[in-house]
């Protein structure tokens, strides 16, 4: 395989492909290679799929050679996060607590996936159990930043994030409870979509906080997101041609976001709405109190849900975890049913208000993350140090989970730092070219 075609986006390889000019056997068999061959791979890939990539990839071949491809990315290998159930391959959420669980079929986006021809390289690495921003993980391995191997990548996909970003896969798949897909994104300089709640089926991806738990992909283009998002949603690709920001309305959203942001995320804020407004956006500032109120609310909606569903399997075998991460999924051991429910309901008015005041714009923008991967030892060495970055590396991309948002990031142009792009929900099309749009723009 040409080394070359690691650099490629998804969307490219997939158009060799179809040309004729890239093998799809050849293209999975060089990225289980260089998987096989790279210093920091183990730190990225927990497992990998040769046989199942192989067989996948020689199919991929004889249908394109008979003309008859299964659609763009068909041959296209992609990587899975290590909490989508994959038949006969352990799937273990990395967590010593689910150590050698091995499903027996396929979670519904992987059989998506694999039906439309995508190689599966393997499950890349993962905060334990999802539930962390920063990527750190004693109990398994860390995965690399791509800027600085010994910072944090984000997380929670953070193996996702490393094998887009290392050249050894040209497409991800991970998860986005607060800000997953999203965090690791943008550290990397990667392009993430969040998709709405409910929205792309989670039968078999093991589960964190299942109201606010969603799929999707992580990749070097907003094209291959889209591509992607299309196959794992199982609707038609949306259509990125002649995507143009003139006339487009889009609304800063000031106030919390922009508390205590690193001079590099707000530099790389200010780039990035410059370029915007040079190629024709109307940018417009605001604040909506709704959203800032809703962020007390994410304490007991997020730690009840992910205690309620983890508290049994983590109190039978606790000392296994990561300390920082089991005492976050013990502060919702004693939270009242009552308040929960109410916050639900707080949160669905709070929800209903945030759609109102935003109907008149294409997108609301916020820097993607407010800090910048912290240091691997700096993390272990504290535990307050830990709890504070995670807060702070998802305190943005909360705001989109808890208003029930699709949301885009998108590289800046400075290094680990982008722009987010909130939008309604279900409207995935439309942010998906609206994002390609800014992605010209900040070229």
């Amino acid at each position: 395989m040409s080394d070359n075609w690691r650099k490629l986006s998804a969307a490219e390889l997939g158009r060799g492909i179809e040309g004729g000019s890239i093998c799809p056997v050849a293209l999975t068999e060089g990225f289980l290679d260089a998987i096989d061959n790279h210093p920091l791979a183990p730190r990225i890939y927990a497992r990998t799929m040769r046989q199942q990539a192989e067989d996948a990839a020689m199919a991929a071949r004889r249908r394109a050679r008979a003309g008859r491809r299964l659609g763009p990315l068909d041959g296209v290998p992609v990587s899975w996060k290590d909490l989508f159930d994959t038949a006969g391959v352990a799937t273990e959420a990395g967590s010593q607590l689910l150590k050698d669980r091995v499903p027996t079929q396929d979670a519904v986006v992987v059989t998506r996936l694999t039906e439309a021809g995508l190689p599966p390289l393997g499950k890349t690495h993962m905060t334990e159990l999802a539930f962390s921003g920063l990527g750190l993980n004693p109990s398994t391995e860390t995965s690399p930043c791509i800027h600085d191997p010994a910072r944090v990548s984000g997380g929670s996909s953070s193996g996702a994030a490393a094998s887009v970003a290392f050249d050894l896969a040209p497409l991800a798949i991970g998860s986005d409870t607060g800000g997953s897909v999203r965090v690791p994104a943008v550290w990397n300089d990667l392009v993430g979509l969040k998709t709405t709640s409910g929205r792309v089926p989670l039968d078999g991806a093991v589960p964190l906080a299942a109201r606010f738990d969603t799929i999707g992909p992580l990749a070097r283009s907003v094209e291959d997101a889209a591509l992607a998002f299309a196959l794992l949603d199982a609707s038609p690709a949306p259509d990125l041609r002649g995507a143009s920001l003139h006339g487009t309305r889009l609304l800063v959203l000031d106030g919390l976001a922009f508390d205590d942001l690193a001079p590099e995320a707000a530099k790389g804020f200010e780039h990035a709405l410059s370029r915007l407004s040079a190629a024709g956006a109307q940018i417009t500032h605001g604040n909506l109190p709704c959203t800032e109120a809703a962020m007390p609310l994410s304490g007991i909606l997020y730690t009840s849900e992910c205690y309620g569903t983890w508290g049994k399997t983590i109190e039978a075998n606790p000392e296994v975890m990561y300390a920082p991460v089991r005492e976050r999924f013990r502060a919702g051991a004693n939270r009242n049913a009552a308040d929960f429910v109410a916050a639900w309901h707080q949160l669905d008015a709070m929800r209903r208000d945030y759609l109102q005041a935003t109907a008149g714009y294409d997108a609301v923008l916020i820097p993607s993350a407010a800090n910048l991967p912290p240091k691997i030892d700096d993390l272990l060495a504290n535990e307050t140090y830990f709890a504070a970055e995670n807060l702070k590396a998802l305190r943005n991309s909360r705001i989109g989970n808890l208003m029930g948002l699709c949301a885009l990031t998108l590289p800046s142009g400075i290094p680990m730092t982008g722009v987010m792009m909130m939008a309604a929900p279900m409207a995935e099309a439309q942010l998906l070219r609206l994002g390609a749009a800014a992605e010209k723009a900040l070229a």
